[in-house]
């Protein structure tokens, strides 16, 4: 065709009297601006006629996966072949009279149509994972990493592609040549090889899901999982920060999952208060009466007082001073009352572990703790939960004559002269 159209420029220009060599010169550059011009116009016509064929189609169905295609450029980046394509057949009958420069510009553009099949490439793996995203399973089997592992092996062809065009010398004499550098390739690559066991270790024993609330202390990370690539982890703080951490440390270093509380019956509540030792003592029977007024207790003081006189009457215990025998105590029917109030809570779960503890006492009283399960898992909730759980115990505690301790204040310090006057 260009040929042809090269021929109709030097009669048209051969009435202009121009020397031959000008003539040349000045026809072949018209012919290559011409397929310059119509590459272009081609390409454009091209992928015209894809969006209203193919992406119109796409955009009516009812499949919304298909939409990914349009949004990775799969289709835009094809269309950019066919100037390609069209230079690199043409450019020759074009310029026939410079073959060097063809030469040139047929590399340049195989080199050209190499990148873009790795692009194009790079943009199918890429809808491929985006599709897979859709589904459940990519939660608990994300297949980022090893989309990226094949990325980054098309991208080395293509490096490798681009230097057997540019040396003239076949691939498979580049790849010889690079067994001689595996230690160097081994050193470069370190990460990504780490990176690709490691998301390979975290996926085959299901250790990290995407949506997963994890806490790496090494890497100040406490929030969800957003992302598993092939050489980073990314992580959402709770305060909305981004932590990136290395695929390999997860496997190299330790790490805290919440999942299995999350999919478990309940979030654990484990908190502790301290009583001052000084305000633990013996029920009175007058204390006794007052305490079998909180419903709560009422059944279990008359129980255990029915006890402790049996057990007093069996033995003969003098039970005129009070260290004789067994008597209760006012911690005691507080921890009972506990128990009874938690296990009265419509927020706890149960179905699982509840309980009142006393903990080894130390300088500053004696630790009381509530052990129990909140129903609801997510976080507001739950510290609402667990706050008016301790709200009610550090209001009540006095009605059973205890204190629970805390360090002096300065208005404390202050009272102190009145006190001892």
């Amino acid at each position: 065709m260009f040929s042809k159209y090269i021929l109709f420029l030097e009669n048209l220009l051969s009435k202009s009297r121009l020397s031959d060599n000008l003539l040349t010169f000045l026809s072949e550059t018209i012919s290559l601006l011409t397929l310059g011009i119509a590459t272009f116009l081609i390409y454009y016509v091209v992928f015209w006629a894809i969006k209203k064929s193919i992406y119109i189609f796409i955009e009516r169905s009812h499949n919304k996966k298909d939409d990914i295609l349009i949004k990775n450029k799969v289709f835009k980046r094809l269309c950019l072949l066919v100037p390609a394509y069209l230079i690199r057949f043409n450019i020759e009958a074009a310029i026939p009279s410079y073959p060097t420069l063809a030469s040139t510009i047929i590399l340049f553009t195989k080199i050209y149509e190499v990148f873009i099949y790795s692009r194009v490439l790079d943009a199918i793996l890429t809808t491929l994972n985006d599709i897979y995203n859709t589904y459940e399973i990519s939660k608990s089997k994300p297949i980022k990493g090893f989309t990226q592992v094949l990325k980054t092996i098309i991208y080395i062809i293509c490096i490798l592609l681009i230097i057997a065009i540019l040396t003239h010398k076949e691939l498979s004499n580049i790849l010889i040549g690079l067994g001689t550098l595996s230690a160097v390739l081994m050193l470069v690559f370190k990460d990504p090889i780490l990176g690709f066991v490691g998301g390979l270790q975290l996926t085959i024993n299901d250790m990290l899901r995407i949506g997963d609330w994890i806490v790496m202390d090494k890497s100040k990370a406490d929030g969800e999982v957003l992302e598993i690539g092939l050489t980073t982890v990314k992580v959402q703080n709770w305060d909305k920060t981004i932590t990136t951490i290395p695929t390999y440390s997860l496997i190299s270093d330790s790490f805290t999952n919440w999942r299995g509380m999350e999919t478990s019956g309940g979030r654990r509540i484990a908190r502790s208060f301290v009583i001052d030792v000084d305000t633990v003592k013996f029920c009175t029977p007058e204390m006794l009466e007052r305490f079998k007024k909180f419903q709560l207790v009422t059944q279990y003081i008359i129980d255990k007082e029915k006890e402790v006189e049996e057990y007093n009457k069996a033995n003969k215990i003098d039970d005129s001073n009070l260290v004789n025998g067994r008597r209760q105590t006012n911690l005691g029917i507080f921890r009972a009352y506990l128990n009874a109030y938690i296990a009265n809570c419509p927020y706890i779960n149960k179905d699982m572990t509840f309980m009142v503890r006393q903990l080894a006492p130390t300088e500053n009283g004696i630790p009381i703790q509530i052990y129990a399960f909140s129903s609801n898992k997510s976080w507001i909730p739950y510290e609402n939960i667990q706050s008016d759980i301790f709200d009610h115990v550090f209001a009540v505690v006095t009605m059973f004559d205890l204190k629970i301790y805390q360090k002096p204040s300065s208005n404390s310090l202050a009272s102190l002269p009145e006190i001892l006057q």
